[in-house]
């Protein structure tokens, strides 16, 4: 049985400069919706760059830390780019 991993996620859109973040179990497919705009709340930024992963064995604890990050401020979220959490 093939288990699956859970992601945290942060794009960021070069053209507005806002950052989303978000929660997916495949992250290509997830990256390709926002930037085709198939998600309602990135549609008017694209293009969308991948800039942050951490990856869960856990739903819960995945959906947890996306709860955590959304409240996170923009250079607490610049910040964590940069931060050896970041598994990209």
């Amino acid at each position: 049985m093939t288990e699956i991993l859970h992601y945290i996620y942060i794009i960021y859109s070069p053209s507005s400069g806002h950052y989303y973040r978000g929660y997916t179990t495949n992250l290509e497919k997830r990256l390709e919706r926002h930037n085709n705009g198939k998600s309602s709340y990135t549609r008017n930024f694209v293009p969308w760059n991948l800039v942050y992963v951490e990856k869960y064995d856990s739903k819960t604890e995945a959906l947890q830390r996306e709860k955590k990050l959304k409240k996170y401020s923009k250079s607490q979220v610049k910040q964590l780019i940069d931060s050896p959490k970041n598994e990209i």
